[in-house]
């Protein structure tokens, strides 16, 4: 599909044409490679999958655009600017863990932590002014009704609305989100994947979304980045998702099949089949 986002700005009041770029990069540790000579180009608004099993290099990948890790080669530059020296420019959207039902902190203070306290938050700003950048992103995720309860009295799906608040305060460019639905059920995954895409269209936000499973946001992705062992693919979901593809990637028999417009991936061994769960299974 086409993202129609509105194109992310510079600092300088110009249409920013890509919100990340790769150029030649490498990640590996010692003699093991995670992915190497990888090109990539995200553009504003583009809404972009990471797929591929454990230790495939998805969570690194974000790692290294959050400054975190180092490339082994190549360049990487994000809003404009090495990684790591934009954070204020990015939203970072965690797996879903539950909290602490002894957790006192309140919702609307942990969206906060997105403006101060926390790493990826833009600073501190005045009282009234905080106040209402958190009033107003709550309402955007319609959270406002848990605002005032101890987060960690509030279910996984209200939890992670909260984190996706937090992500967007203050107001990305690029929002990096690993593995967000992991542990929500249907309904939830659909509202939280449909927060990130209401942004990404209305704000021109890129997403980066690293995922097990591309089903629950398969309408969504404009294209897929495939890492298996090294190698990797990129294209549209109906240029990647395909036996041939992913039976290149592997290296071994892969079948694609798609039931109800969804897909079902099953392989000759069991690491293919295991990171794309049949519609409903859980």
């Amino acid at each position: 599909m086409t993202s129609a986002a509105v194109p992310a700005m510079s600092s300088t009041g110009v249409k920013r044409k890509t919100t990340l770029s790769l150029r030649g990069a490498r990640l590996s540790y010692g003699d093991r490679i995670l992915w190497d000579g990888l090109d990539l180009d995200v553009r504003p608004g583009e809404f972009l999958a990471v797929l591929g099993p454990n230790g495939s290099g998805k969570t690194s990948l974000l790692r290294v655009l959050l400054g975190q890790q180092s490339l082994s080669a190549g360049s990487a530059e994000v809003a404009g600017a090495p990684p790591g020296k934009a954070n204020h420019r990015l939203g970072y959207i965690p797996q879903q863990r539950s909290l602490d039902t002894r957790l006192v902190l309140r919702g609307r203070d942990l969206v906060g932590l997105g403006l101060d306290g926390h790493r990826w938050g833009v600073g501190l700003r005045g009282r009234a002014a905080r106040r209402r950048l958190v009033d107003n992103v709550l309402a955007e995720v319609g959270a406002t009704g848990y605002a005032d309860k101890p987060v960690g009295l509030l279910s996984g799906g209200e939890q992670q609305r909260l984190r996706v608040a937090q992500a967007l305060l203050a107001d990305p460019e690029l929002l990096l989100c690993d593995e967000p639905l992991l542990s929500l059920d249907l309904a939830h995954q659909r509202v939280v994947s449909e927060l990130i895409d209401t942004r990404r269209r209305t704000s021109g936000t890129a997403v980066l979304f690293v995922t097990h499973e591309i089903n629950p946001v398969l309408p969504l992705v404009d294209r897929v980045l495939y890492l298996v062992d090294g190698r990797f693919r990129i294209g549209t979901p109906e240029e990647v998702m395909t036996s041939r593809t992913l039976s290149e990637l592997y290296r071994t028999q892969v079948d694609v099949l798609r039931v109800r417009d969804q897909i079902v991936v099953v392989g000759a061994n069991s690491e293919a089949h295991h990171h794309f769960q049949v519609a409903g299974e859980r």
